[in-house]
């Protein structure tokens, strides 16, 4: 017998054997790593930037030709340029003194003469509140891009700090945008590091070696500085909308399944160097083996979030392509660069427990391979139970609200831009219902505000006007001035009595538009932030009726090329909807029940949907796969069997680590990424334990042969 001594000792002469000119076999292994070094220190160092081209602003969230974005597009031609605008609110024990009101002027002043460059129009106010014991300046600044903004916040910020003796604070949507690019800038490097740790620590314990971990983990991290790198390059070329939420969304992916790829890969190896004294035959091996189903499930995963770029939100369009670059890399890293480092590396990789030519297999006499007998023993029992109880899990969805979350209530810790709209509401009644925007001809104008203020919910409805026109001054006794009108229309601002992001908000814009839509003539149209999130969860509910039957399709097809049996490509699919209505269920009872969320976000179902679908199948690909090489040489049941028991320790070992990386996401303080995060954990963790490990090969076994139709079965 060959041992391991020898075959490495043996490796520089059979390099030197033959002609002169015989190249040595480390060679291409050690170019195709100078190679993907230099290309990820290249993309690394573009990607670096990738949160200077993120779009966090509204209208990255709008849905393309809804009612609320076409009133955005025309309420711009009233301003003059796109304006978001940031609101200062003074408030004071009792009531404002006069020294205080000269402070809230003196402070005006101040931000006129600093930001002149950037406002829009100069400031509003000051606006005495109702109870005279505050007052408020809206600031109109120039534009959406949030690193200006964030500077022009920041500023306010510090300026009005100085203010004594009065409680201020920046609210408005300048300072929630800035909120929202604060959080994603400060913990970036946060996610980056859990994850990182996550992953190493879990490999450490899978693998029991201390080299094998920080590779996979080296490996995953150039995969990374690729994808980043590509999406910034693409996103800057305004090919792709990049958002906060896609970022982190993209890291942990990357992250999370290239150390999938790599589990299935490493083990494949580790079991041929078992069997062939010669590394570099080890790994073609492996390397054979494991090419199918890693390019299968990378392949899903990549089309399913392709099958994004139907949806008409921007956000979610952009999410698609960005996750689908991530998993590339990964893939692309996995079968490429990993290799060529395990193949210079040998048994050394494993070490402290090298796999020796000729060992057995603990797989197969293992907990895995208890698991297998105790399926075995009742299939039928098995996956009755086992569907019975997802489909009880599956209940708790009329728990599940995924009609928005308020924007005061969509961070997880404090920020400054809600408690300033707290004091904003708190002594501006009218504040705490944002207004709806309506633009309709001006010829119209009496008859669309009869209209609206007759509607039983609206407060108060005026026309706009000329800042610039409305605050100069004027001679005593002059009329006001009249509302601007901007190529024949108007534009009118209704109060709304219930809170801007609730229901009743938006059951009330819904009537609205009935009622102005139904005025002859007027061409109304409503807009606003309430009008936005309406349009909003249209869109959302008319993408989950697209997209999540096209995901279906796409994985369907996928597995029926990778099985070529269209009858255990269908079993798939159904315990895949099973795991994912019985995670959803979950997700409704916690969300609501235990954590207290206001709400899930309305595209929350379709993100978890594409992920744990064409995820949670990775699992049953890798597990199928491996059937259907042991069922050609043992036969229908005893290939499943060996299947689950050879599988079993990988399968879990990935779905620990997917899990992980992405409750990672949990450290980003927003309520749609920390449900995200446990939808995507909990439902991998199902699909592993659970319809990977007991409902698949329960299913299969009470089938039978015919699973594998239309092949013909195997004995």
């Amino acid at each position: 017998m060959t041992t391991v001594r020898d075959e490495q000792a043996s490796l520089p002469d059979r390099a030197a054997a033959g002609t002169g000119r015989r190249w040595p076999r480390w060679l291409l292994p050690a170019l195709g790593i100078a190679a993907f070094l230099v290309a990820g220190g290249a993309l690394g160092s573009a990607g670096s930037h990738l949160s200077e081209v993120q779009r966090n602003d509204s209208s990255a969230f709008l849905p393309g030709g809804a009612e609320a974005t076409r009133v955005l597009a025309a309420s711009k031609r009233f301003t003059g340029t796109e304006t978001t605008p940031a609101i200062i609110v003074y408030a004071a024990p009792a009531s404002l003194s006069q020294a205080d009101k000269t402070q809230v002027v003196l402070s005006m002043l101040a931000i006129t003469q600093y930001l002149s460059p950037r406002l829009a129009s100069p400031p509003i106010g000051p606006i005495l509140s109702p109870d005279g014991r505050a007052a408020q300046l809206i600031v109109p600044l120039l534009g959406s891009d949030p690193v200006q903004l964030r500077t022009d916040v920041d500023w306010l910020r510090k300026r009005t700090a100085d203010v004594p003796a009065l409680q201020v604070r920046v609210a408005g949507p300048a300072a929630a945008l800035t909120d929202l690019t604060e959080v994603f800038s400060a913990t970036d490097g946060v996610l980056l590091l859990v994850t990182g740790a996550i992953v190493l620590l879990i490999l450490i314990v899978v693998y029991r070696s201390p080299t094998l971990p920080l590779v996979v983990l080296a490996v995953a991290g150039i995969a990374l500085e690729l994808a980043n790198g590509t999406a910034y390059l693409l996103a800057r070329a305004n090919v792709l909308t990049i958002s906060g939420d896609a970022q982190g969304v993209l890291d942990v992916l990357v992250l999370g399944a290239g150390t999938d790829y790599a589990l299935l890969l490493t083990a494949r190896y580790r079991e041929e160097l078992r069997r062939a004294p010669d590394r570099f035959a080890a790994m073609r091996s492996a390397w054979r083996a494991a090419l199918p189903p890693i390019a299968a499930s990378g392949g899903t995963v990549i089309l399913g979030l392709l099958c994004l770029l139907a949806s008409n939100l921007a956000s979610t369009r952009g999410l698609g392509p960005v996750a689908a670059i991530g998993i590339a890399s990964a893939v692309a890293s996995m079968l490429l660069l990993l290799p060529a480092i395990l193949v210079l590396l040998g048994r050394a990789a494993f070490w402290p427990f090298q796999p020796r030519f000729g060992s057995a297999r603990g797989e197969e006499r293992g907990l895995w391979s208890r698991v297998a007998h105790l399926v075995g023993r009742s299939p039928r029992r098995v996956w009755v139970l086992t569907a019975l109880a997802l489909a009880g899990l599956a209940f708790g969805m009329v728990r599940l609200s995924a009609h928005g979350v308020p924007r005061t209530q969509s961070f997880l810790a404090p920020v400054e831009s809600n408690a300033g709209q707290d004091l904003l509401v708190a002594h501006f009644p009218d504040a705490a219902g944002t207004p709806a925007i309506i633009i309709a001809d001006a010829d119209h104008l009496d008859a669309v505000m009869a209209a609206t203020t007759r509607l039983p919910g609206v407060t108060k409805a005026v026309s706009y006007v000329d800042p610039a026109v409305q605050y100069a001054p004027r001679p005593a006794g002059a009329p006001s001035p009249g509302p601007m009108v901007v190529d024949g229309q108007v534009r009118i601002e209704a109060t709304l009595d219930p809170p801007a992001d609730s229901p009743r908000a938006v059951d009330l814009v819904r009537r609205l538009r009935q009622v102005l839509h139904a005025v002859p003539g007027a061409h109304a149209r409503v807009g606003g932030y309430t009008a936005s999130n309406l349009d909003i969860q249209d869109t959302a509910a008319r993408d989950r009726l697209l997209v999540m039957p096209l995901v279906l399709l796409v994985v369907f097809l996928v597995l029926v090329c990778l099985l070529r049996a269209v009858a255990a490509a269908l079993l798939m699919i159904a315990t895949v909807i099973l795991s994912f209505l019985a995670t959803l269920g979950v997700c409704g009872v916690v969300f609501r029940d235990v954590l207290g969320f206001a709400g899930s976000d309305a595209s929350f179902p379709l993100f978890a949907f594409v992920f744990l679908v064409a995820l949670g199948v990775d699992y049953s690909v890798f597990l199928m796969s491996r059937i259907r090489e042991e069922t050609a040489r043992r036969g229908h049941r005893d290939g499943t069997l060996t299947g689950l028991a050879l599988t079993g320790g990988v399968i879990t070992s990935a779905g620990l680590v997917l899990a992980a990386t992405f409750a990672a996401l949990a450290v980003l303080p927003l309520v749609f990424l920390a449900e995200l995060a446990f939808a995507v954990a909990f439902g991998v963790l199902l699909d592993t334990f659970v319809v990977r490990s007991l409902l698949v090969p329960a299913l299969l076994l009470d089938i039978g042969p015919v699973s594998w139709w239309p092949r013909r079965p195997p004995p």
